[in-house]
């Protein structure tokens, strides 16, 4: 396949087990809808990427937005409040790389994650509209970001 048949897939979506509670959201639609479109998924996983462990406790963005996070005014924390912001945004760096590495222009990612959630993520322990920090650098970079609720039979 060429370079431009390639998209973005958060990997738990497609069946690893990076979730931060160490399972996946396998979404089997999505695998269908991918290889019938002819496109080749690019796993990637930005928390691990940033060298966060799986399982991993909890995170949110402290109390603004990913765009915030990324301007360097707010922080990504655990639910203990350590300070997980460094991490999370080299892990959405890593999937912009991998991005440009690949020629990629579209990616498919987890929706509600604090760093894959295209529509919603969580901010202060909060379900809110917005997006999670790689979803947030990838758009802020030309790439066509999708939610997948993963899961789906």
């Amino acid at each position: 396949m060429s370079a431009r048949s390639r998209v973005l897939v958060s990997a738990c979506l497609i069946g690893r087990e990076c979730r931060y509670d160490g399972h996946a959201n396998t979404d089997r639609v999505l695998e269908r809808e991918l290889s019938a479109a002819g496109l080749e998924p690019v796993p990637f996983c930005p928390e691990e990427h940033g060298g966060l462990g799986t399982p991993r406790p909890p995170a949110w963005i402290e109390r603004e937005s990913a765009a915030a996070v990324l301007d360097g005014r707010d922080r990504v924390v655990t639910e203990a409040g350590a300070d997980v912001t460094r991490e999370f945004v080299h892990g959405a760096q890593g999937a912009l790389d991998a991005c440009r590495a690949h020629g990629i222009v579209r990616a498919f990612l987890k929706a509600r994650s604090p760093s894959c959630g295209a529509c919603h993520t969580h901010v202060a322990n909060q379900l809110v509209e917005g997006r999670g920090v790689t979803a947030e650098l990838l758009t802020r970079h030309g790439i066509q970001v999708e939610s997948v609720e993963g899961r789906r039979a």
